[in-house]
């Protein structure tokens, strides 16, 4: 595929990961983004029903994983790469959402910011920045030994 072709393909999916932050509203059910933008102070934690959070949660993280897994591919063209990136995502979402689960069952017994961050790895790609940079440097050391 040509190149500019691929920038092109990796500018609207990265548009498309601004367009689910800009419709999470209407889209997911979290009650935690008024809670944690300001009601983490003085507000106990909201009244949540576990189930329809947790289906909006793999919901919200499964349409983010997959945007940013055509990213990775587009960007590098690498299968290897792509595998990696889908076990990362399947087993971080697993480790992440039970923790999410369990520091809310405990009522944020040892302060908000724990599964403030938690939550923010859940609903924001922040993966694939992580990712991207990671492939890069990969892709580059390995030319330089051959």
């Amino acid at each position: 595929m040509d190149r500019k072709v691929r920038i092109l393909i990796i500018i609207a999916l990265f548009l498309g990961l601004v367009l689910v932050r800009a419709f999470e509203h209407q889209l997911f059910y979290d009650p935690f983004i008024a809670y944690f933008k300001n009601g983490y102070l003085s507000d106990p934690i909201p009244i949540f029903s576990g189930s329809k959070l947790l289906l909006h949660l793999i919901f919200r993280y499964g349409l983010n994983a997959i945007i940013s897994l055509l990213i990775i591919y587009m960007a590098f063209q690498n299968k290897g790469f792509l595998i990696f990136s889908v076990k990362f995502y399947a087993i971080s979402f697993v480790l992440l959402s039970i923790t999410f689960f369990i520091i809310l069952k405990g009522e944020l017994a040892h302060g908000y910011l724990f599964a403030f961050y938690v939550r923010r790895f859940l609903i924001h790609p922040l993966f694939v920045l992580i990712l991207l940079p990671a492939f890069y440097y990969k892709q580059l050391t390995v030319k330089e030994i051959i």
